[in-house]
């Protein structure tokens, strides 16, 4: 039998040996990966990216405030900001019987921005190029 191909057609796995060694070398660690993963978990649910558009567009509101605003229940708003708060996503601050959310700080709200702005700068479909 002869040599199989590779399907993306890279026969040789270090072609770009410098390539390699700057994407290597400026990759984050196992540490930073999981806490990027877990922002990128919690804005993969719409109710809780919902509740951050809404703190982005409102400012500081409250549980009841944010139930209305996004037609969710208080109970899920709660769990919800339960989880923000834990991932420092979102802090609280206390007002008598009330507790007021809001966007932790400028990163969160300029998160919030350019994944929106990706989402609508033109593409229809996803590209067939990228992996």
């Amino acid at each position: 039998m002869g040599t199989v191909a590779s399907l993306d057609g890279c026969a040789d796995p270090a072609a770009h040996p410098e390539k390699v060694r700057l994407a290597t070398a400026n990759a984050p660690g196992p540490e930073e990966l999981g806490r990027v993963s877990a922002i990128f978990k919690l804005l993969g649910d719409p109710t809780r990216t919902r509740l951050l558009y809404a703190l982005l567009e409102g400012g500081e509101l409250c549980v009841c405030d944010l139930a209305a605003a996004t037609g969710t229940a208080e109970a899920t708003v709660s769990q919800s900001l339960r989880m923000l708060r834990a991932s420092a996503v979102v802090t609280g601050r206390r007002d008598g019987r009330n507790v007021f959310y809001r966007l932790s700080d400028a990163h969160v709200r300029l998160l919030l921005d350019v994944t929106r702005e990706h989402t609508t700068h033109g593409t229809t479909a996803p590209r067939d190029d990228v992996r």
